[in-house]
């Protein structure tokens, strides 16, 4: 008998099938992946397993728990199976976790409830299983409230509430989605850690995850089983057309990178930029320190870095967003005032940004037309209502949207569709330079690989400029020519895209390149894992600000700072990095 046994199950909102038929079993020890886009039916079935989903879900077919079914049992019945039986993993702790209860009694609640201990040995229970999934100082996470913690931390957290009860399954739910490569990396490790104990149902439209981490694979396109197997065969020989087509859509740090641009005029020079916040009861924060950075036209610069390095308060300072409390932007020669609103109405209209979430950044209360319209009405007042729905239209004909969206709202769209209206609203003005952060981040991998195509077929065309703010290092190797990597507000390495990923000269380069999954299941594993968390801005170490995380810190790394220095090919911050030792290592 299979840990977990699904048969035939149906998922249905108002007659439209969200599952449709599903069968698949997953047994003790085993890791399987559930693949799929959004809308294919992944968290459905999760939310089924453990009898969640919605009163108005219409649901057939049978879910077997270590042979007791789900389908219609009771709350009596579902409390013994969920935790005990089940644990889940959410994609965002930060709503899975109850904001006004401290993590240690969010964990203690687990355990009283079903009864696995009491009084003092319970929160014994929560420390250890705190500890277990690598948080420093439990003690102190107990007494913490989610938002006191890191997004990889708060993930831990998660991840400890679903084994405090040592469940038989473990579902992950997109447990990786929006963490940086280095806590994604050390989030998988701890999941294989307990692959001994437990089995893993793994959720995400991640295929370098499903391919470092599971035996089997089940793939799904709207709510339907489209081939299943295991995950060596799947990647060596898809079956159908949709796996073969995520398979392909996967960027790989293994790929070649984009061709290198015609040498073009300099758009846009940062020299010593620094960007200062004060922060009340604790002195201040230097987001960004001292980072020069060109841009030539037709050229794209990738900026990466962990969460907490500076990337977008660099571009947000560029674009006169923020104040800089140092150093200077020039653009096309001319020196840009720190405030937009003091800049040239057609220096604003040639810098253009496009958020990572267009949900975030586009009005839902207007319809498409009217949003990539509103910057014609801003720069071109002059011109007409005529004019300007012919220059929407060709330009939602551009990122391949037809004129049936035109009056279409916000929440009308799926999240690509959404994203390209945010692209088409940042080119209608023909901008110089276009700044994307993390602006494919939460696309799925056909999408995601359709927005940078379309990026680099406009590039092409019209020699634009793009600054391309990300955390995955290989989408960076598949858009990019140049490659600015930033580590607690500091640029440390400068380097072309093929040289950085052939010979990254800075351990932390190295480290996040390490941390990348490959999408190739025949891909060597066992890499070396960053461990421990960027520091704080605004206590920053002494000396060269990754010394406390590098492998390789000597004295002079604790006491001195490195200054950029050319090596090579590439600008490099490191004090050793010019050490042939160093770069073998």
């Amino acid at each position: 008998m299979s840990l977990l046994d699904i048969d035939k199950l149906t998922i249905r909102y108002a007659e439209k099938p969200a599952v449709d038929g599903l069968s698949f079993s997953v047994d003790r020890g085993e890791a399987v992946g559930l693949v799929g886009e959004s809308g294919s039916g992944k968290s459905q079935t999760a939310l089924a397993i453990l009898g969640l989903l919605p009163v108005d879900a219409g649901v057939a077919g049978s879910i077997k728990v270590s042979g007791t079914e789900v389908i219609g049992a009771g709350e009596a019945t579902l409390n013994r199976i969920r935790a005990r039986r089940v644990g889940i993993v959410f994609q965002d702790p930060m709503q899975a976790l109850n904001p006004f209860v401290r993590i240690g009694k969010q964990l203690r609640q687990v355990v009283l409830r079903h009864e696995i201990a009491a009084g003092p040995a319970a929160d014994e229970r929560v420390v250890e299983t705190l500890a277990r999934v690598g948080l420093p100082d439990p003690q102190r996470q107990y007494r913490a409230y989610p938002h006191q913690l890191s997004g990889g931390m708060r993930q831990r957290a998660m991840l400890a509430q679903a084994l405090i009860a040592e469940p038989e399954l473990l579902i992950a739910d997109e447990p990786t989605t929006a963490l940086d490569v280095t806590v994604q990396a050390q989030i998988l490790a701890l999941l294989e850690e307990i692959r001994h104990d437990t089995a893993l149902l793994l959720i995400t439209h991640d295929l370098g995850v499903v391919a470092g981490y599971c035996e089997r694979m089940l793939v799904l396109e709207r709510g339907r089983l489209v081939e299943h197997g295991p995950t060596r065969d799947v990647f060596a020989a898809p079956a159908h057309d949709h796996t073969q087509a995520l398979i392909d859509a996967a960027p790989r740090i293994d790929q070649a990178p984009a061709g290198q641009p015609q040498p073009g005029a300099e758009v846009l020079d940062i020299d010593s930029a620094r960007v200062v916040f004060k922060v009340p009861g604790e002195g201040t924060l230097e987001a960004v320190r001292g980072v020069d950075l060109t841009l030539t036209a037709g050229e794209t610069v990738a900026v990466v870095g962990e969460s907490g390095s500076g990337k977008s308060s660099l571009v947000r300072a560029v674009l006169g967003l923020l104040p800089m409390g140092g150093g200077r932007v020039t653009y096309c020669g001319n020196v840009l005032p720190a405030d937009v609103q003091e800049r040239a109405q057609s220096t604003r209209r040639d810098l253009q940004l496009v958020f990572q979430d267009p949900a975030g950044s586009l009005n839902p209360q207007m319809r498409v037309e009217d949003i990539v319209a509103e910057p014609l009405i801003v720069h071109e007042p002059r011109s007409s209502l005529a004019e300007r729905r012919s220059r929407v239209v060709a330009m939602l004909e551009h990122v391949g949207l037809g004129d049936e969206y035109l009056h279409r709202h916000p929440h009308q769209l799926s999240g690509g569709q959404a994203q390209r209206v945010a692209i088409a609203r940042a080119l209608i003005l023909e901008p110089k330079v276009l700044i994307c952060d993390e602006a494919v981040a939460a696309l799925d991998g056909t999408v995601r690989q359709q927005i940078l195509r379309l990026l680099q077929r406009v590039q092409a065309e019209t020699g634009l400029a793009i600054v391309f703010i990300t955390h995955d290092l290989a989408v960076v190797r598949t858009i990019s020519h140049r490659v600015c990597v930033m580590y607690l507000g500091r640029l440390v390495e400068l380097a072309e895209n093929a040289a950085l990923f052939a010979n990254a000269r800075h351990p932390y380069t190295r480290a996040l390149l390490a941390a990348v999954p490959v999408p190739d299941p025949a891909a060597p594993g066992g890499r070396a894992l960053l461990s421990g968390e960027i520091p704080s801005a605004v206590s920053p170490p002494r000396g060269c600000a990754f010394h406390p995380r590098c492998p390789h810190a000597i004295d002079t790394c604790r006491t001195a700072l490195p200054e950029p220095r050319q090596i090579g090919d590439a600008t490099v911050a490191c004090h050793r990095a010019d050490e042939p030792s160093l770069q073998a290592g």
